[in-house]
């Protein structure tokens, strides 16, 4: 049995190229403001009360921050209340946004995938790289696959030496 002195390195000259989408992730951290904490008995919003907290609370502590506000309880927190206290944050915060943590998370993810100069991809054979150590959103592959199939000539997911075959462009 022959044994070969030079190894090859096939993945590297197959002309793939490996995006990982973990690159565009949210780099810090998401900090939530839960407005359960100004409900009364957890149910309703006291307008007076709501209205004294607001104007007394250290509103500094959310400085360059990204806020995720939200309400983790059932119930009804009017839009007057949400439109509040992202007047008292914006000041501070790097970004204000509704939803909770993971729906920010996601829609920051998607914001940056939206930047990305697709055309560096023009008739380029892409793996989308599939395990990582970042969550990526399901929505993330989806959007980045849209618009990479109008320029990509082919997209596969998973890794250079075991691909998924996703799309090929007919000629």
């Amino acid at each position: 049995m022959d044994i070969q002195e030079n190894i090859i390195n096939k993945v590297a000259q197959s002309g793939l190229l490996t995006v990982d989408l973990a690159n565009y992730a949210p780099k810090e951290d998401i900090s939530v403001y839960d407005i359960k904490d100004n409900l009364f008995h957890g149910l309703i919003l006291k307008e007076k009360d709501f209205r004294d907290f607001v104007k007394d609370h250290d509103w500094s502590n959310y400085q360059d921050k990204i806020i995720a506000i939200t309400c983790s309880t059932d119930a009804i927190v009017p839009t007057w209340a949400y439109m509040i206290l992202a007047n008292k944050l914006a000041p501070y915060a790097k970004s204000v946004h509704f939803g909770t943590q993971e729906e920010v998370q996601q829609r920051l993810f998607l914001a940056e995938i939206t930047k990305i100069d697709y055309s560096q991809y023009q008739d380029q054979r892409v793996v989308v790289k599939g395990c990582g150590d970042i969550y990526i959103p399901e929505s993330a592959f989806v959007l980045f696959t849209t618009q990479l199939s109008a320029v990509a000539k082919s997209i596969m997911y998973g890794e250079p030496c075991s691909t998924v075959p996703v799309f090929k462009r007919k000629s």
